[in-house]
């Protein structure tokens, strides 16, 4: 088994890590303080060729393989939080679930202007009294002729005021035995779609996140993803995806934390000796490499199973429940290391320990990760062959 990165995944690597710094990094303070996001990183992102890593290029990316995307998130990460959630929705839980589910039709009509970042994908499960209990959704569509009505609202949808289309999970209404869920690919600009910010959030605040409406919106079949009844299992392997870039983009935080801390703690010195002699400090930094190491290497494997077409819902489950969770440990050691400036926004740990909370709700919370993992050791959940998967990469 070869652990080793590519010279193109090295490549991959530096190209993201300067688009951090030089595109994410400088105004993240003021925008983070401000509560602003900026549309105008989202558009360099795509001129940059990010938003099309592991699209093929029969549709328009870059072609390059899945760890690939990981590598990408982890270094967004590492300058902000933000920028990683755009190559969640966008990349992740949109364009690769369409590259799975779609027709070839689809395929062709959409993906080649989501791989250029001329159009914004986003994804559209969350609603207000159905977070964690997806099967309750209330957003129904209603078949009428050669299209569907849809109705209902969605909450806590990243990118709701910049995305052009919606990759929405719906529950198709009529008399039936029991629930079928659907899934199609919504434009905004169809009557009776609107949008609505969510402001105070506690972390991810340069991130726009927001509500979207549906009333009587009318959207053609030729736009429905799979078929009738697929739509959760398109959920859930949408979240496959996103739950890799969750995973991969936690370890950047890790990372973040860990350049931070280098420099705090050979500058700041108590009695004469710099505290990052301290055995106690000691102990907070080797936790952190730990957690970035392991990290890497669950999030790899991940990329590894996407690259040859293997299922990989528990294997995702643990790389996005472990890194989050490490990370968010690794934000709060590096605000204790900090002191009373690790409180203060002059100092990003602070904005690291805000962000990495968040990760432990969205894309199935720590709870729901940690039943996961004992359901599949246990024998109660095991995983079906889907009938549709990612194409894998060629060697």
């Amino acid at each position: 088994m070869d652990f080793a990165l590519t010279a193109e995944h090295e490549l991959i690597r530096e190209m993201a890590y300067k688009f951090g710094m030089q595109e994410i990094l400088p105004g993240i303070q003021e925008r983070d303080r401000e509560a602003r996001s900026d549309r105008q990183i989202l558009e360099k992102m795509g001129q940059a060729g990010i938003l099309g890593v592991s699209i093929p290029a029969k549709y328009g990316g870059s072609g390059t393989d899945y760890i690939s995307l990981g590598l990408v998130c982890e270094e967004l990460e590492r300058a902000d939080t933000s920028a990683r959630v755009v190559m969640s929705v966008h990349s992740g839980l949109h364009s690769l679930t369409l590259l799975q589910w779609g027709t070839e039709e689809q395929k062709m009509r959409w993906l080649p202007k989501l791989a250029t970042g001329e159009k914004v994908g986003a994804f559209a499960l969350t609603e207000p009294n159905a977070g964690s209990d997806a099967v309750n959704l209330r957003t129904t569509a209603r078949k009428d002729g050669d299209s569907y009505i849809l109705n209902g609202e969605k909450t806590w949808i990243s990118l709701a005021d910049y995305a052009d289309q919606f990759l929405v999970i719906a529950k198709l209404a009529g008399d039936h035995p029991k629930p079928v869920f659907v899934a199609f690919i919504v434009d905004r600009n169809l009557p009776g779609f609107s949008s609505r910010p969510l402001k105070g959030k506690l972390g991810v605040r340069a991130g726009n996140t927001g509500q979207i409406f549906f009333e009587e919106l009318r959207v053609p079949a030729d736009c429905l993803l799979g078929e009738e009844g697929d739509g959760f299992k398109i959920a859930m392997s949408a979240l496959d995806h996103g739950r890799y870039t969750v995973a991969s983009g936690a370890v950047g935080i890790i990372t973040a934390c860990l350049d931070a801390c280098d420099s705090y703690c050979k500058d700041r010195k108590v009695q004469g000796e710099e505290i990052g002699r301290k055995q106690l400090v000691q102990q907070m930094i080797s936790n952190m490499v730990a957690g970035r190491d392991i990290g890497r290497l669950l999030y790899y494997q991940v990329g590894w199973m996407k690259n040859v077409g293997l299922r990989h819902t528990r294997e995702v489950s643990m790389a996005k429940w472990q890194n989050c969770a490490n990370a968010f440990k690794a934000a709060n050691d590096a605000v204790e290391i900090h002191g009373a400036y690790g409180y203060s926004d002059e100092f990003p740990v602070e904005r690291y320990f805000r962000n990495s909370r968040g990760a432990m709700i969205y894309e199935g919370t720590h709870e729901i990760h940690t039943i996961v993992q004992a359901e599949y050791e246990l024998g109660y959940r095991c995983d079906k062959p889907l009938s549709k998967t990612l194409p894998p990469v060629e060697p």
